[in-house]
Order: C-alpha cells, then structure tokens, then sequence
C-alpha cells in the first residue's frame, strides 16, 4: 500500500475529521463515537435519548419549546402529541443521566413552553 502511494503522489490523503467532545461536570458527549460518560461510567442511551441530550446540551442555558425539540429530533412537523412524546424520553434520559439531586446536571422543565438544560 505505502509503494502505491509513493508511486501517485496525486492521490489525495482522505480523513474523516473527530468532533468535538462535550463536556460538563459529571458529563461528558463524545459526538464522533455516540458515548456518553456519566460520573466516570457509560451510560447507554436510545438514539433519541442520545439526540435529545446533545441538542439539549449544545443549547445549555436556553429554553428550547417542545416543537424545536421534536422538529430538531424527530425531523417531523409537531401534529399536537410532541409534548407528551419529548416528555416521555426527557423522563428516562433523566433517569439515566442526572439519576440524584445532588448531580451536576439538571434537564429543567419550564412549564407549558419546553425544556432547558443546565450544568453547575
């Protein structure tokens, strides 16, 4: 393989770039491996778990409504039943991330508008 590429030095080296890693404390998202590291374990996460978290946490801070999050996650128009579906996963994702009270991440509700996520 090496003397092929010597012998064209036309050929162009093609690389995948990594993306970032979002981190928290308590948390961590690998993007480019679809990981999520929770107080120094995996926690495994359905892809619409996992989605949600990352649109969540790349918007950390701000309040996303319930048709944002369904039209970003389920790439779908909202047809009346996205606050019961958003609601659903939000419920188990929390289980599984920020499990205690005293965690450092917190997916807050804010009433009749969405869903916001913080970070210590």
């Amino acid at each position: 393989m090496l003397l092929f590429l010597q012998q064209h030095p036309n050929f162009e080296k093609l690389e995948i770039t990594s993306e970032p890693i979002l981190s928290f404390p308590d948390l961590e998202i690998d993007l480019s491996n679809r990981r999520v590291i929770c107080k120094d374990q995996e926690v495994k996460l359905t892809v619409k778990e996992y989605d949600l978290l990352c649109l969540l946490a790349a918007n950390r801070g701000r309040v996303l409504t319930y048709a944002q999050i369904y039209d970003k996650v389920w790439g779908d128009l909202p047809s009346g039943n996205e606050k019961d579906t958003v609601g659903y996963h939000i419920r188990n994702l929390r289980r599984k991330i920020c499990p205690s009270a005293s965690s450092a991440i917190s997916i807050e509700s804010v009433r009749e508008v969405g869903y916001r996520f913080n970070s210590a």
